[in-house]
């Protein structure tokens, strides 16, 4: 492990051409402390956890100081919002610190999110506030230990550096982490401007950085998109699963990746509904969970409109035909392993749709439900699942089903439910618990919560018997919660 003042910082990404980025250097929180810090995402960079309680630790990731070597920029970009293109975005309230290679890990960039005014803030204040850098904090690490394709968090800063939102908050910094910070809007800014050299530029680069055994290949370009496409399609499958919902999926949040990006107005499902909208700013719904998956597909069409300077149109066209099948695959093999079913039979799909629209017609929890099902036992009657209908008898007509199909593959059941445990976690980001966390930490600068919060969210399948309370249905206030783009 590797002492802060001695990481090995490189700036890969201001390697590329200056059209790509600016200079910017932090401005400073006023007397910063630390909210919290996350020993795993210090591993992924190879850093040592001792660390994490140094005062230069704080002043590094609070703007007071610049670890060695750093030079910090801020990346330009454009995107379509909400389906409109905007032709100007870029970072305008975080810094690409640089990135850190290690032979464990491979490469991650260190961005700080809140840092101060860049020249793409508009009219901002370059400012993130404590409340969203805890919910992106909380729900980075929530999604990486449910195994989905995720940025990561490393700490959070708290301040008294007075931000002004609906009220006057207390700004914060939070230090993400990610495998690569380009989006497909990066791509979009340079076509739309006519730069295809510069499009060309950065497809170059992510293939170097992330598929070099395709930088010699003459279609490299094409094998660029269709891993994209192939990977957007594996990431949306996963949210579905898992009940969430990402509530901003502009092109400027789409990483090249596929890895889950920019947590804003974020929510898990608590009872079933497939049209729920997280974001109280989404008024026609754009964004709503059951629509994620044909967002998907519109934002990858954008992308390869922004990449025609290096493909043709059968190329696009092949590429972006394996998007709808791929995620049905991935979200059929992964419904599968929550259902604790190892072979495929015909009727399985119905039984799965069928359970979903059951779900949703009797306003059960998602997540309770299915981590309930673990201790479903053949031709037994299934009275802590029952308790979660009123239409019991609708409930048991779908159990024997349930009951007979798992018979047909003789599966060993102790074996099922163990396996089925490692599908359908315990434990959830719920709003409500992150207003919790949140409330506990701005009323009276009590931290517990976030921390306790982080360890049962990096283990969420395990039992944790001391923190049931975590994993019990939510009240009904905490369902209701209106959830902002705010920041």
């Amino acid at each position: 492990m590797t002492a802060l003042v001695d990481l090995a910082v490189k700036h890969t990404f201001k390697n590329l051409s200056p059209a790509l980025w600016s200079s910017v250097q932090p401005t400073p929180l006023d007397k910063p402390f630390l909210v919290s810090a996350n020993p795993l995402a210090a591993e992924l960079i190879g850093l040592d956890p001792e660390a994490l309680n140094s005062q230069l630790f704080v002043d590094t990731f609070s703007g007071q100081s610049l670890l060695p070597e750093s030079q910090p920029i801020a990346m330009l970009y454009s995107g379509h919002q909400f389906g409109s293109y905007n032709p100007q975005l870029g970072d305008g309230r975080g810094l690409l610190l640089g990135d850190i290679h290690t032979p464990k890990h491979g490469h991650w960039d260190l961005h700080l999110k809140g840092a101060g005014q860049t020249p793409y803030s508009r009219f901002g204040d370059g400012r993130a506030v404590l409340r969203s850098s805890i919910r992106e904090y909380l729900g980075s690490e929530a999604m990486a230990g449910l195994g989905i394709a995720t940025t990561r968090a490393l700490c959070i800063i708290g301040s008294n550096t007075p931000v002004q939102r609906e009220t006057i908050e207390n700004g914060a910094t939070l230090l993400r982490l990610a495998k690569s910070h380009i989006r497909f809007g990066h791509f979009e800014y340079f076509h739309y401007n006519n730069q295809p050299d510069i499009v060309k530029e950065l497809a170059d680069h992510v293939i170097s950085l992330h598929y070099p055994e395709s930088a010699q290949a003459s279609d490299k370009y094409y094998q660029l998109l269709q891993q994209t496409v192939l990977k957007t399609a594996e990431m949306i499958a996963q949210w579905q699963v898992a009940g969430f919902a990402h509530g901003v999926m502009n092109t400027d949040n789409m990483s090249i990746l596929g890895d889950t990006f920019d947590y804003g107005p974020f929510g898990f499902l608590d009872d079933f509904n497939p049209a729920f909208i997280c974001n109280h700013s989404d008024h026609q719904g754009r964004y709503a969970f059951n629509q994620q998956p044909s967002i998907g597909l519109w934002n990858l069409n954008a992308l390869a409109h922004a990449l025609s300077s290096l493909l043709d149109v059968d190329q696009i066209r092949q590429a972006l035909g394996q998007y709808e099948p791929h995620l049905i695959n991935c979200f059929d093999q992964q419904m599968q392993k929550k259902l604790g079913l190892l072979e495929t039979h015909p009727e399985d799909q119905s039984l799965r749709a069928d359970l979903l629209t059951l779900l949703q017609n009797q306003h059960s929890d998602y997540h309770r439900f299915f981590r309930q099902l673990c201790d479903f036992e053949e031709q037994e009657t299934q009275q802590p699942l029952r308790d979660q209908f009123m239409d019991r008898e609708a409930f048991d007509s779908w159990a024997k089903r349930y009951s007979e199909r798992l018979l047909k593959e003789n599966s060993h059941q102790t074996q099922r439910h163990q396996t089925m445990r490692q599908a359908n976690p315990k434990y959830i980001l719920r709003n409500y618990l992150a207003q919790q966390a949140i409330q506990a930490a701005e009323d009276n600068n009590d931290f517990s919560e976030i921390d306790t919060l982080l360890k049962l969210l990096q283990s969420p399948f395990d039992e944790h018997p001391d923190f049931e309370d975590y994993a019990k249905a939510p009240p009904e206030w905490g369902k209701h919660l209106s959830i902002s783009c705010s920041s």
